[in-house]
């Protein structure tokens, strides 16, 4: 059983390690169009150093396109079918026993407290299974119809030179729609990892996806436990300071 705890968990962190930067790399990019539309002052600085600005928009928007890549490629040797397949045929590692063992190892003072947190343990089924497949399902085809098509031809390679077969590529595009493809991948991370290490039921749990409504609200004065909303507070703190830097 070991082994196949050690598996889901690698599975599931390299799972993390490639949706949280592609995240990233999105809502920076789309933070910063936000804050600089509105804010004279900080375009305005943003303008004196314009070559930078304009090779770090493109280093964001390809690290973007090649990172979801990865996670939806089915040739990718990690990837978001692979890590819920293997969810699904280990579906041991997240029984009561497996979950009160790993508790005892972790607590020196588990006899104090695991018979009581045991009674509210959620031991998964093939429902919950096949929910999250449907979810995976759904947003792999809105993936396929809109995305693959830039990331393959356009970015990571250049199938496409013409500006206008180009142009047509993005028409496709939606911000909205990506926004919450891109938490849905982050709500199907933490289900998954609060089923695994807290026996929680696998529910994806609701989770701020707007960058103009992250903009528009104020920026909290605790650090957000998700991704999306502490890039986008950090992307607006650093426009915030640049802006404050002296003209020379």
């Amino acid at each position: 059983m070991k082994d196949k705890e050690d598996i889901f968990t690698h599975e599931l962190e390299v799972f993390r390690t490639e949706i949280e930067p592609a995240i990233q790399f999105f809502y920076v990019d789309h933070a910063m169009n936000g804050v600089l539309a509105k804010d004279k002052n900080t375009l305005a600085v943003v303008n004196r150093t314009p070559l930078f600005w304009v090779t770090t928009a493109g280093a964001l928007h390809t690290s973007f396109f090649i990172t979801l890549g990865r996670v939806f490629d089915q040739k990718s040797i990690h990837n978001i079918d692979k890590l819920l397949s293997i969810a699904q045929t280990h579906n041991g590692i997240f029984s009561k026993e497996s979950l009160e063992r790993r508790k005892r190892a972790d607590s020196e003072n588990a006899a104090e407290w695991i018979d009581e947190y045991m009674k509210s343990v959620y031991v998964p089924t093939a429902t919950d299974f096949r929910r999250l497949r449907k979810y995976v399902d759904k947003y792999k085809k809105i993936y396929k119809a809109v995305y693959i098509d830039i990331r393959n031809k356009v970015i990571a390679h250049k199938e496409l030179s013409n500006v206008d077969d180009i142009h047509s590529l993005y028409a496709k595009t939606n911000i909205a729609e990506m926004q919450r493809l891109l938490i849905f991948l982050n709500k199907l991370y933490h289900s998954l990892w609060q089923l695994y290490y807290n026996g929680n039921k696998p529910v994806l749990r609701q989770m701020k996806y707007s960058v103009k409504r992250m903009l528009r609200a104020e920026l909290p004065k605790w650090q957000s436990y998700y991704v999306q909303e502490r890039i986008v507070a950090d992307t607006v703190n650093f426009l915030k300071l640049l802006s404050s830097i002296p003209k020379e």
